[in-house]
């Protein structure tokens, strides 16, 4: 069993998120949606979050730094 190659979210992936979190769509959904595992939307979500809730600007932000 060979594992997946790593790739990283997309800023177009980061917005999809943003929108269904705040839809309130479960992390589980969220991760179909964009085709990655759900730990990495648990990880993405804390690395976007804001007191408003998930920024996918903040997110891509830290990721650049």
């Amino acid at each position: 069993m060979s594992k997946k190659p790593y790739t990283s979210l997309t800023f177009e992936k980061r917005q999809i998120i943003e929108n269904m979190a705040k839809k309130k769509q479960t992390p589980q959904r969220i991760a179909e949606a964009t085709g990655v595992h759900v730990a990495t939307i648990y990880r993405e979500m804390k690395r976007g979050q804001t007191k408003d809730g998930y920024s996918a600007i903040k997110a891509q932000c830290e990721v650049l730094r």
